[in-house]
């Protein structure tokens, strides 16, 4: 097996463990809703910053195994501009997805936090 193959595996393996937090996190999400409305404990806000939070986390793996394939795998111009496209495209998405889930701008205090001291 060359360098290549090899790579071509662990960005396979990366990319697929990405999804897969991302099926599986969807499914515990919904597991634990569904066990907080019965309790009458649901709650909507917290169902979508868990599955924000369970998205951004795949996100940022897919993004590493996209790295990983483009740059060590295939390695043309091509490629890197698409690469720069999806990972501008994966951070913007991020970038919004993190502004809903915390209510807030990356600049702004969090609510609730103390200022330091």
């Amino acid at each position: 097996m060359s360098f290549t193959e090899s790579f071509e595996i662990v960005a396979a393996v990366i990319e697929g463990l990405g999804v897969g937090i991302m099926a599986l996190g969807l499914v515990v999400v919904l597991v634990r809703f569904v066990v907080d409305l019965t309790r009458r404990r649901g709650s909507y806000d917290q169902l979508r910053v868990h599955l924000g939070r369970v998205i951004l986390l795949g996100l940022e793996i897919l993004i590493a195994g996209d790295i990983i394939r483009t740059v060590i795998v295939d390695a043309s111009l091509d490629n890197v501009l698409i690469l720069g496209l999806i990972v501008l495209i994966r951070t913007v998405l991020s970038f919004a997805l993190e502004v809903e889930i915390s209510g807030a701008w990356p600049w702004q205090a969090k609510r609730g936090a103390r200022p330091p001291a």
